[in-house]
């Protein structure tokens, strides 16, 4: 996941960099509203998808005494910092400047270089989505594909595809609000346009913060997965029944399974049935019996620690991103 993630974000600085660098020059050149919302966009895009690419580098870290379950979450702190971004810079100063150009309305000068950049922008802006969506779509496998972005898909992967898909309908608005500033003689679409625009980054922001937070809380693992969980757990013969359970994410890859579990007195004696008729035989007096009964509470501990490890390495083998867990006897 990681590595589909790092190959989006890097596609998108690379990107987003070039159509920049364009859109700041076709503005000084045109001195239109759009056209520095768009700019000011993509720079916020940039330092967002920086700020990403450094949360994914950090994240990817080992384990280490003090953090023994390693940085994993430390991307949803860096994608939450980008999103917090994109609505103060990309929709804050967005929305300030399109409400300024409608109160202070300015002469446009010569938009053909505003098209020119903004169609070349919309063709980079399009091949870095196809990238991110791509990369997307593979992590999902067989698993539908809106569900998986909305509960499972890493946040980093998920902002480039967002900002992105952002990023296209701000040029189509960018693009149509020029044009109509253009036919109609009217300077207030341009300052419309930049409006539109930022309320479209401030949407995508919210979204953004909304599942970075839920994710830095302790989300539960999705629902298909709790119940796979809880038919493993099940499955084992020596189980009566499952008391309590929980299963929060850690991170994207890793769960964290807490389990109280009614185990069969029964089918562990059972288990045990074998040695007690061989030692029977052997007891003849009390100090016998109580040699018996002190082996006999070790061998039901040891079954009992048995049954948990193979419950553990059966949910292990199925998911392995259940890599912490603690299934007690109830």
């Amino acid at each position: 996941m990681a590595g589909s993630s790092r190959t989006a974000v890097v596609s998108a600085i690379a990107g987003n960099t070039a159509v920049m660098i364009a859109k700041f020059v076709a503005f000084g050149m045109t001195g239109s509203g759009a056209m520095l919302s768009e700019g000011i966009h993509s720079a916020a895009d940039v330092l967002n998808q920086l700020l990403l690419f450094i949360g994914i580098v950090r994240s990817d870290r080992a384990p280490t005494p003090d953090y023994p379950v390693g940085y994993g979450r430390e991307r949803y702190i860096w994608a939450l910092i980008s999103a917090v971004g994109i609505f103060f810079l990309g929709c804050g100063v967005t929305t300030y400047h399109g409400i300024t150009g409608l109160m202070h309305p300015h002469e446009l000068g010569d938009l053909t270089a505003a098209v020119v950049v903004l169609l070349l922008s919309l063709l980079i802006e399009g091949f870095v989505f196809f990238i991110a969506l791509r990369a997307m779509k593979k992590e999902a496998g067989d698993k539908p594909f809106f569900a998986y972005v909305k509960t499972e898909a890493d946040p980093s992967a998920m902002a480039v595809l967002l900002e992105d898909a952002a990023a296209c309908l701000g040029i189509v608005i960018a693009l149509t609000c020029i044009g109509l500033a253009q036919v109609t003689g009217q300077t207030y679409w341009d300052s419309i346009g930049s409006i539109f625009i930022g309320i479209l980054l401030g949407a995508v922001a919210i979204y953004l913060i909304t599942r970075n937070h839920q994710l830095l809380i302790g989300q539960a693992v999705p629902d298909d997965v709790q119940q796979q969980l809880k038919t493993l757990i099940e499955s084992n013969t020596s189980v009566e029944e499952l008391v309590e359970f929980k299963a929060r994410m850690i991170d994207l890859n890793t769960y964290d399974i807490m389990a109280n579990v009614e185990f069969d007195g029964e089918a562990i004696a059972d288990r045990l049935e074998p040695g007690l008729k061989e030692a029977w035989d052997g007891i003849d007096t009390y100090d016998d019996f109580r040699d018996f009964a002190r082996g006999y509470a070790d061998d039901v501990v040891e079954a009992l620690g048995d049954e948990i490890d193979a419950i553990e390495k059966n949910i292990k083998e199925t998911i392995p991103q259940a890599k912490f867990m603690d299934i007690e006897a109830n």
